[in-house]
């Protein structure tokens, strides 16, 4: 029972970073109904991008890294969205899906020329702390991992349901021609919109180098894979139901990994993925 509560609680902590990963996948397609398969490999292009301080200022502080993923992952959301979306017919459903599965493998072969398809040390915060309760430990890194995932989607709802930015972004998702007609930019809604989930990307992938303590290419495709099982179970367009997947995600694939092993992890939460497409298809959430 203790090994269960264990993994449970690691795992929820983890969790987080598939929720942010989840959220970015679902305001995409909530806003403009098409899906940025790219989305996972540039959260991870920007976590690498904020290992580039280290060799400007060596010995830079984790939070420099941090900061630089941050601002790196709004840069290549912006350029994802005017290589993949801003002079491609959207009225194609297929030409913008195919473009980001093209910039998903840009993106993954940029990062294994520069790095030679080695892992990288990540720099970790709080990796010595461990608060223990008995037998039972919570561990500093993914603590942090929560508690800087939480202040991101609270800040993400706040733009959302407190700002200009966030009613014209919800007025596109939901009636982009009536939206048009009372003076709203769409495109620069749309622009905007690959930014800011950008920006959330950056952090993720941020906070998976620094708990996991490294960053390697093969984390694209699963990370990919887990985004959009996390938006499926979430339901399409719902950014509470990526949260609430998100987690459900990392508890089941930490509970997995500790009773059946690190091989048969992804199996079983692909079965989940199955049993929700078979018996809830919708999704926990209905946008």
């Amino acid at each position: 029972m203790l090994d269960f509560l264990q993994a449970v609680s690691d795992g929820l902590l983890f969790g987080a970073t598939y929720a942010l990963i989840g959220i970015g996948f679902t305001l995409v397609f909530g806003v403009m109904h098409k899906l940025n398969l790219a989305y996972a490999a540039a959260s991870i292009g920007a976590a690498y991008a904020g290992l580039l301080i280290l060799q400007v200022a060596a010995g830079a502080p984790p939070w420099a890294v941090f900061l630089c993923a941050f601002l790196g992952g709004g840069v290549i959301g912006w350029l994802v969205y005017l290589t993949c979306f801003h002079f491609i017919p959207l009225s194609n459903p297929l030409a913008p899906l195919m473009s980001t599965v093209g910039m998903l493998l840009l993106i993954d072969e940029i990062i294994v020329h520069v790095t030679a398809g080695m892992p990288q040390n990540y720099p970790a915060m709080f990796d010595d702390v461990m608060l223990r309760v008995g037998e039972f430990t919570l561990r500093g890194d993914l603590l942090l991992v929560a508690g800087v995932s939480v202040v991101c989607m609270i800040a993400l709802l706040a733009l959302l349901y407190r700002t200009r930015l966030g009613l014209a972004t919800r007025a596109v998702s939901q009636q982009p021609v009536a939206a048009q007609l009372c003076g709203i930019r769409v495109a620069q809604v749309n622009a905007m919109t690959f930014i800011v989930t950008g920006l959330l990307g950056g952090i993720a992938g941020a906070l998976i180098g620094a708990s996991v303590g490294a960053l390697s290419p093969l984390l694209t495709t699963p990370l990919t894979v887990k985004g959009l099982i996390v938006t499926v179970i979430g339901g399409l367009g719902s950014i509470p139901g990526a949260i609430v997947a998100g987690l459900l995600v990392g508890a089941f694939e930490n509970v997995f990994q500790q009773f059946r092993g690190v091989t048969e992890r992804d199996l079983y939460v692909m079965l989940l993925l199955f049993a929700f497409l078979v018996f809830r298809p919708s999704g926990l959430f209905k946008p």
